[in-house]
């Protein structure tokens, strides 16, 4: 059930219809209470301040905040769907999640569709003055107040909007979003600073295989530890979240105990399976899209190099917390917790390859992409006391090297020699000064 309300909550979201809906529910019980007031006659006091309206006056202003704020949220919904066609299109499909659970352009066609509503339901109550009875008619003076007031948050709302949409999507922006997410998922993942430790060798145990398709997009590691404690075994992942399964691939392995259909199925009930890879639990899906970002500047209808170094130097960073810290460590939960289920664990290297190795070769064939790679790897080795890690930098920056030689060729190349020669006059130096601390 966890597992379940979580990736509903990740699909809200991502979604233009959740703050729309809550801020019209808002507006909707906000008029009740201002018209209720208003009808009770202890507004009078409140809007003192200010003229009182009269009927015709404020059905006409009620009429023109309602007719713009539902004209602005059409054309507000319509520029934000361009624009995330438009960086679909340009950066990546997959940077598609990033703009839908973009708050500024979710909270901005809320707040007008919100006013839009509010306006509607005072306008309703309005009430001439009836010629041959008593009623001399009702103007919700409170309530006018608080439509105007509402106007005047939109107005604002739209000016901010304006601006964060041609903000949003330069692609300056969209790296820098990915890359300090990255880094805060791999600071919230792996807490602990250090190398990696050893985890104990298990036998090969009971395999809990896959009843459904998709990407494993939540995997409830509380859950699974609870059935673990419950029937004292160990549960050891085969797994990662952001991998594609379909019936009969193993989910895991249970160590210690008999796993009959039951134990399965509540074992299973702790994934939760999408059409579409989240960056909620996997890291390497903001790998991937800095990744794609890179592949895609470098290609040779674009070849636009300098996006692809601000992606290498976004990826650069969180590559650099990665390296400081124990990929074997676990947030939030006891150490008891961690000994019931045994995530897969992926080791520097692993990430290494993924970002950097996956942009080699394109980076290979740009004299300045190529140079900036042997940059980032540098950067990434600056106080890193592991040595196996600062020597799969090391490997890496050699493999970039091989790739350079067949891609490029006279000056270009020479220089890049030059810059290799230096990176790897370097790199020993660090391990010299590691080596003697």
């Amino acid at each position: 059930m966890i597992v379940r309300l979580r990736s509903l909550w990740l699909n809200v979201n991502a979604s233009y219809w959740f703050y729309p809906a809550l801020f019209t529910m808002l507006a909707l019980a906000l008029a009740i209470v201002t018209i209720t007031i208003d009808r009770s006659g202890q507004a009078a006091h409140l809007v003192k301040f200010v003229d009182a309206a009269r009927p015709e006056g404020a059905r006409n202003v009620l009429n023109v905040i309602a007719g713009s704020m539902i004209g602005v949220a059409s054309t507000v919904f319509s520029i934000t769907i361009a624009a995330v066609v438009y960086a679909s299109g340009n950066y990546g499909p997959r940077l598609l999640i990033n703009f839908m659970e973009d708050r500024g352009n979710q909270l901005s066609l809320a707040t007008f569709i919100g006013t839009f509503v509010y306006a509607v339901m005072v306008l309703r109550v309005v009430r001439e003055a009836a010629e041959s009875s008593v009623d001399v008619g009702f103007v919700p003076q409170l309530s006018l107040v608080i439509a105007t007031g509402l106007m005047l948050i939109s107005i604002g709302v739209l000016v901010f909007f304006l601006n964060h949409v041609p903000a949003s999507i330069r692609i300056n922006s969209v790296l820098e979003e990915i890359g300090r997410r990255l880094t805060k998922e791999v600071r919230k993942r792996f807490p602990k600073e250090g190398d990696d430790v050893e985890m104990m060798a298990l036998s090969d145990g009971q395999i809990v295989p896959a009843t459904g398709s998709g990407y494993i997009q939540i995997v409830d590691f509380s859950g699974l530890a609870d059935v673990a404690r419950e029937h004292k075994c160990r549960v050891v992942m085969r797994l990662r979240p952001g991998n594609f399964v379909h019936p009969e691939v193993g989910l895991m392995s249970v160590h210690g105990c008999h796993v009959d259909d039951e134990m399965a199925e509540q074992l299973r009930d702790c994934f939760s399976l999408a059409g579409f890879r989240s960056p909620a639990q996997d890291i390497e899906f903001l790998i991937d899209e800095l990744v794609e970002i890179g592949l895609r500047a470098l290609s040779p209808g674009i070849n636009d190099p300098f996006t692809a170094v601000t992606a290498m130097h976004w990826l650069g960073a969180s590559m650099s917390e990665l390296a400081r810290r124990d990929l074997r460590s676990r947030p939030g939960e006891e150490e008891e917790h961690w000994q019931r289920v045994i995530p897969l664990n992926d080791d520097f290297d692993h990430f290494l390859r993924r970002g950097f190795g996956s942009l080699r070769s394109a980076a290979a064939t740009s004299p300045i992409a190529a140079a900036q790679f042997l940059d980032c790897l540098l950067g990434i080795s600056s106080g890193l006391a592991s040595q196996p890690r600062r020597e799969a930098l090391r490997l890496e920056g050699e493999r970039l090297m091989a790739q350079a030689r067949i891609a490029l060729a006279g000056p270009s190349l020479a220089e890049l020699e030059e810059r290799s020669c230096a990176f790897e006059a370097a790199m020993k130096k660090r391990a010299h000064h590691a080596l003697h601390t």
